[in-house]
């Protein structure tokens, strides 16, 4: 089965900087960020191998990367706007 990976740094190449800092410096993003590579490897993981899950559980799983992903843009949204502002 063909799976899409789901990598920050290829979904947000813009973020870059933003991520690398973020994940250095702020506690809560990489605490974020690490749930986020963890879910994603765990979906994929099973996606590849075409392992037997419920369909519920792997729905679950997806909304829970998705809310992730979103938490993460914003931090990354709200760190690129205090760089501007800084300016």
């Amino acid at each position: 089965m063909k799976v899409d990976h789901h990598d920050l740094y290829q979904d947000f190449p813009e973020m870059k900087d933003a991520i690398d800092v973020l994940k250095s410096g702020n506690a809560h993003f990489a605490r974020l960020f690490s749930s986020y590579n963890r879910l994603t490897g765990k979906v994929e993981d099973l996606e590849e191998h075409d392992m037997p899950v419920a369909d519920f559980t792997m729905e679950d799983m997806k909304k829970q990367r998705v809310k992730l992903k979103d938490e993460l843009y914003h931090l990354m949204l709200a760190f690129r706007a205090g760089q501007q502002a800084a300016r």
